[in-house]
């Protein structure tokens, strides 16, 4: 584990190690690990412009108004918008866009419990942690690509959690088999993050496993799942690691901003590691290859993930998925990428 007194003196040299004016979005950060991770960067980053993507503009006015109490000199802007739809990632991708030449930091955690579909004929649970944050990923990232000092992603679900998949089902399966869509979805991020980060190796990719956080997440089911929530929330810790609000986005910026996940080419490792704390391995098994599965405390996973994960690629799966996710873009935006 890197201490959690290593990661806060990491983030306490966001400021001087990185230069002012970081240019961060936030997607999905209205509440839970989002806001709590938006927070942290806004009280560390020197004069930072952060754009913060969600569906509650009550939630996102209380948000800005915490972080100008932290910091200031930062600039923070409210896109209101219903990601789960892949035209309106676009439309908002192309509002940042016509603002912004370069961006240092891409932070995702949208997702949901509903399996109803959208318009698009997606399903929630799986359009948000899939398709939608790859769509912002490869909308924003020439512009991370111009960016300097740290050109990062992150994405927040299960790392070290990548398990059995269904190639033949990407979209399907999980909808179909949801007590075994963690595994599938976790996969599929990472193995996305592969292919981007071989298209992008001058930028860090990071999938994670944020540990067990106080959140909204599943109270978009109805009050039906009130009493299921409470009792999760007493056993919960029994099985989960549980940590802190504050400690949960202390953890994420850390991986937001550290060099110990460089990318495997170019020079935004971001902020310098300190004596004792090595590069950390990428998700191939690789020391500092540039796209990470990590777990909430910012170290390796089980080498059964590194082996299933290789033979996903020896196999063809990865590059199938890669395939599949261009496919279903272009199936509903008419993009090609």
């Amino acid at each position: 584990m890197v201490t959690l007194s290593a990661v806060e003196a990491s983030n306490s040299r966001i400021s001087t190690a990185l230069p002012a004016g970081l240019v961060a979005v936030f997607v999905g950060a209205t509440s839970g690990i989002g806001e709590y991770a938006l927070k942290e960067f806004a009280q560390q980053a020197k004069d930072p412009k952060i754009y913060l993507v969600g569906r509650s503009e009550d939630a996102a006015n209380r948000i800005i108004a915490e972080s100008r109490d932290l910091n200031p000199t930062g600039q923070y802007t409210f896109i209101k918008s219903d990601i789960s739809l892949l035209k309106n990632v676009d439309k908002v991708c192309q509002q940042i866009l016509a603002k912004e030449d370069s961006i240092n930091l891409l932070f995702q955690t949208q997702g949901t419990l509903l399996m109803e579909k959208t318009s698009e004929g997606l399903a929630k649970s799986y359009v948000l942690p899939v398709t939608s944050r790859i769509l912002f990923t490869l909308n924003l990232l020439p512009a991370l690509q111009k960016a300097n000092s740290l050109k990062r992603v992150i994405s927040v679900f299960a790392g070290g959690f990548e398990g059995p998949f269904n190639d033949k089902e990407w979209t399907e399966y999980p909808i179909k088999h949801p007590l075994k869509s963690r595994a599938h979805i976790a996969s599929m991020i990472t193995m996305a993050h592969n292919s981007m980060a071989r298209q992008a190796p001058d930028v860090t990719f990071i999938h994670n496993y944020p540990a067990g956080v106080k959140t909204n997440f599943g109270k978009d089911l109805g009050s039906w799942t009130i009493p299921a929530r409470a009792v999760f929330g007493l056993i919960g810790p029994i099985f989960l690691k549980h940590i802190s609000s504050t400690e949960c986005g202390i953890r994420q910026v850390y991986g937001a901003t550290s060099a110990r996940f460089p990318p495997a080419e170019g020079s935004a490792a971001g902020v310098p590691l300190a004596d004792g704390i090595p590069v950390a391995k990428g998700s191939d098994g690789q020391l500092g290859s540039g796209s990470y599965t990590i777990n909430f405390d910012a170290e390796n996973v089980s080498d059964r993930v590194y082996e299933h994960l290789a033979k996903a690629k020896a196999d063809g799966a990865e590059e199938s998925l890669w395939a599949h996710i261009l496919g279903e873009i272009k199936g509903i935006t008419g993009k090609s990428y």
